[in-house]
């Protein structure tokens, strides 16, 4: 016998797919998303990524696709997920605060032209925030990936990929869902 919550997430994932493949706007989003990266690595600019837990790591995630490969044998892309360094991570949180783990090692990073990948399922944490007001101020293109309404960051980002979902889980497969295909995109146009 199947056990009904198996099937019941499964189709809850199925419908968040269906509305986002359903969703033009976003799809022409995540298109601007990927020319942007495809512009910045032209240029010898950086990607950095940032989010806690299972955003921290999709962040790390699709910098590896970025910066190792993702289809394609070819040269490494800069991209990085500034949460990984745990020496640095926890000596900022106890001496400044969890809030500018993410804001400190930006500004030390960051420089004109870069990318922020800020990714926050609710769009309001308060680290991730902390990051794009630094990557603002550095003049870096802010990308942000959420959920249903954005949160506080949709008024805060260049581009805003809003799963159309408030589930957690089913916006964070959407996020890894909608980061392959931008790897893919930015692999053919830089390397094929």
């Amino acid at each position: 016998m199947i056990n009904p919550l198996i099937q019941t997430r499964i189709a809850s994932h199925l419908y968040t797919v269906t509305m986002l493949h359903e969703d033009e706007a976003l799809m022409e989003r995540c298109h601007k998303m990927a020319i942007s990266l495809i512009e910045a690595f032209k240029n010898g600019k950086k990607v950095l990524f940032c989010g806690n837990g299972g955003s921290a790591a999709d962040a790390q995630h699709l910098a590896a696709e970025f910066s190792g490969r993702y289809y394609l044998d070819r040269p490494p892309l800069y991209a990085e997920a500034l949460h990984v360094n745990s020496s640095y991570l926890t000596a900022v949180a106890n001496d400044y605060g969890y809030d500018e783990v993410f804001a400190r090692l930006l500004t030390a990073m960051g420089t004109d032209g870069d990318v922020l990948v800020a990714m926050s399922t609710s769009g309001n944490s308060a680290n991730v925030l902390n990051a794009i007001k630094v990557a603002r101020e550095k003049n870096m293109l802010v990308i942000g990936m959420t959920g249903m309404d954005g949160g506080k960051m949709a008024t805060l980002c260049d581009i805003l990929l809003n799963v159309p979902s408030k589930d957690t889980p089913r916006i964070q497969e959407c996020h890894m869902l909608l980061g392959h295909i931008v790897c893919e995109v930015v692999e053919n146009k830089l390397f094929k």
